[in-house]
């Protein structure tokens, strides 16, 4: 099975919101694997790997987030990093 990866820098309210827990909470229950973390510009990093439509699916959700998130603007490109094992929230960069 293919598996298709990406990486996402989440923009808006998305820090001091439970973004972070909600992001892998999510992630776990769709089978994914990747990391999520705070960047201290503000926003939140994401890398989701999995079969395309539970990635697909996510990066749906990941445009609300959890309720107290006011996301403005997903950039997703490619990952070509290494790919994860499981899904972890990493310290911030």
């Amino acid at each position: 099975m293919a598996v298709t990866r990406i990486h996402l820098i989440i923009h808006g309210r998305v820090q001091g919101v439970g973004y972070r827990a909600w992001t892998r909470g999510n992630a776990v229950a769709n089978g994914l694997n990747g990391w999520v973390r705070n960047r201290t510009d503000g926003t939140v990093e994401a890398v989701l790997c999995g079969d395309a439509a539970s990635v697909a699916k996510m990066q749906e959700a990941c445009l609300k987030g959890p309720l107290a998130a006011r996301v403005t603007n997903i950039e997703a490109t490619p990952w070509e990093g290494d790919l994860p094992t499981g899904f972890t929230q990493r310290p911030t960069a």
